[in-house]
């Protein structure tokens, strides 16, 4: 059968009451206000349970009603997944619940029950089948070793649906078609391995909603979506929420897919709720600081909230007086995509994409390059040229090919053909192959920074590996550079002696990125490397990314698919779809006339506030 059509995002929503005040009259109050809460969370407090004791969470009140989203927003550490959890009735190690109640009122269940008291045994039975979750990642809720269509009739199976197994395999069937994937015995035969990040999260949302749950618990389902995926993924889950009645409470980082699906906001700040109210009010006229803060650093199409100006913004005060600095912050910053430090942007105005103002030639040519595996061609004929102290966005969806170019760029894959030249010189395959200089002049900024600093090494032990590889430098000299680093990403030289787990997320992408740095590079290939990071940790980077390369004159190449980073930190982007180049161009020239059918489907489909 042919998989079921997703409701269109812009312009022909069917979803009632997305970002409307809670008033009477509105579609939200009619569809949603009239009924009783099936989750009530009050005054809920969890702390350590090593001493001495410390609070994690205190005094959170919630509700839900039914065919309601409530988006829970904060930073990583603000407690959003720690109350999440709660909801299920789980606490991690070493955390339990010191005051407060979670009660769940089932429709199953003739009287409410306390989550967090339950046995079990109980309890166990409720989750999967009344209190349903979604994962942050679809491989963690999938069996890799079992067929998509089983793992979808295992949950049936465990909570005993229906009188015979006719009926489950039914309800298998019924559920695929509900999240727009075919029902039929092949694609159930499928694995995992063989669906894409966007299809994986459908069988997971699937497997959520195959017991007509009461109450769902997202937690960052979109977050390592391209946008044109995620649309889709939270298309999926709005419809299913208001055609089951189901209450759902959505953990997100993201501001602008929120102001897509939530109903209400509630936004959390170490451990406590400082905000909570319906969309439109607290995304448009919030009133606390850390709100303000939050819907600072959401990076838009336009580029109206310069997020490259934040972290000068954050220390004048702009968004919490008590967070200003004492020293005077510049009164304007330098557009992102340009050289020349006179470049200036006006407030509501897109940054403008000019020439760097010492370009003396290209700095990295690609000409034909292409990657296959097998019969599997993943690269198709690339061509790209990386100008001088510019930096070029390289936007696709997952399984684009992005990942594979920016790793055949910096020697880090070698099954490759083709041409890549850096100021005019053939670059060999491997790093192994190629000069010290060439090695060092081409650095590369992985996802995840463990991928680049050792769990067991201080940050200074890690930042040196690069710098003794070479051999020029004496031990002191190793030592200064490491700190000038540090220095460089706004870390500190203090640093040098802290290990990995001693860092927050931002911290610790700051020192990925400082390892990079020490060699002095030229090009700088970063690879999702804010993908994952809350959207203020996320602006600090775009922030420091911009003037590393005003300072350093250095040229980039950001991959990335969030489109709305485009007007914040590139000059160019490169539109890549399996394989091939759709479209390329000035930033401007891609956002505002867009040629391949895919830029404007990825435009189309970007959530903004």
């Amino acid at each position: 059968m042919t998989p079921q059509k997703t409701t269109p995002r812009r312009g022909a929503k069917t979803r009632t009451g997305s970002g409307a005040p809670m008033v009477e009259g509105s579609a939200w109050h009619t569809r949603v206000a009239a009924d009783a809460p099936v989750l009530e969370v009050e005054d809920l407090e969890i702390s350590t349970t090593a001493a001495p004791t410390q609070v994690i969470v205190s005094g959170v009140d919630l509700s839900l009603r039914p065919s309601e989203i409530l988006a829970l927003v904060g930073e990583s550490g603000s407690g959003k997944t720690t109350v999440a959890l709660a909801v299920l009735g789980h606490f991690r190690e070493g955390l339990h619940r010191t005051a407060g109640s979670v009660t769940l009122h089932a429709s199953t269940l003739v009287d409410p029950v306390e989550m967090t008291a339950l046995d079990r045994e109980v309890r166990r039975g409720l989750r999967g089948s009344r209190v349903a979750y979604i994962p942050q990642d679809p491989a963690s809720s999938l069996n890799p070793s079992m067929r998509v269509g089983e793992q979808i009739r295992e949950v049936l199976d465990i909570h005993a649906y229906g009188d015979d197994d006719a009926a489950r395999a039914e309800r298998v069937r019924d559920v695929l078609r509900e999240v727009g994937l075919p029902d039929d015995d092949a694609y159930q035969r499928r694995w995992p391995h063989q669906l894409s990040g966007g299809q994986q999260q459908r069988i997971g949302i699937a497997m959520a909603f195959a017991m007509h749950p009461d109450v769902l618990v997202l937690d960052e389902p979109t977050t390592g979506l391209d946008v044109t995926t995620q649309a889709l993924v939270l298309d999926t889950v709005r419809d299913l929420t208001i055609k089951h009645r189901v209450a759902a409470l959505y953990i997100t980082h993201d501001l602008a897919v929120v102001n897509e699906i939530a109903d209400r906001v509630m936004v959390m700040q170490r451990g406590e709720v400082v905000e909570v109210g319906p969309v439109e009010q607290v995304l448009h006229d919030p009133q606390h600081p850390y709100s303000r803060t939050l819907i600072a650093a959401v990076p838009d199409l336009a580029g109206r909230n310069k997020i490259w100006e934040f972290e000068q913004r954050r220390r004048a005060g702009e968004f919490d007086p008590a967070e200003a600095d004492d020293e005077p912050a510049e009164s304007t910053a330098n557009e992102p995509g340009t050289g020349g430090k006179e470049a200036r942007v006006e407030v509501n105005e897109p940054a403008r994409t000019t020439e760097a103002a010492h370009d003396d030639g290209v700095t990295l040519s690609i000409e034909d390059l292409r990657v296959a595996y097998g019969s599997n061609k993943v690269l198709k004929g690339i061509d790209l040229e990386l100008q001088p102290a510019q930096t070029t966005l390289l936007l696709g969806e997952s399984g684009s090919g992005k990942t594979t170019m920016a790793r055949s760029i910096a020697g880090l894959n070698a099954n490759w053909t083709g041409t890549i030249r850096h100021r005019g010189e053939a670059l060999e395959r491997s790093t192994r192959r190629r000069a010290a200089q060439q090695r060092k002049a081409i650095q590369y900024v992985f996802q995840s920074p463990y991928s680049s600093l050792n769990p067991r090494r201080t940050l200074e032990q890690s930042l040196s590996v690069p710098l003794e590889m070479t051999g020029e430098m004496t031990a002191r000299q190793r030592r200064e550079r490491v700190g000038d680093a540090l220095d460089a990403v706004r870390l500190g030289r203090e640093f040098a002696r802290r290990r990995p787990g001693d860092l927050s997320g931002g911290e610790r992408q700051r020192a990925a990125i400082a390892r990079a740095l020490v060699n002095m590079p030229e090009v700088l290939v970063c690879d999702e490397i804010t993908s994952a990071l809350d959207v203020s940790v996320q602006a600090s980077i775009i922030d420091l990314l911009v003037r590393l390369r005003e300072e350093r004159g250095m040229t980039m190449l950001f991959v990335t698919h969030n489109i709305a980073l485009a007007r914040h930190i590139a000059s160019r982007v490169a539109v890549l779809q399996q394989g091939v180049i759709v479209d390329e161009g000035t930033t401007e020239e891609i956002l505002t006339n867009p040629t391949a059918d895919y830029t404007k489907e990825l435009l189309e489909n970007a959530p903004d506030l």
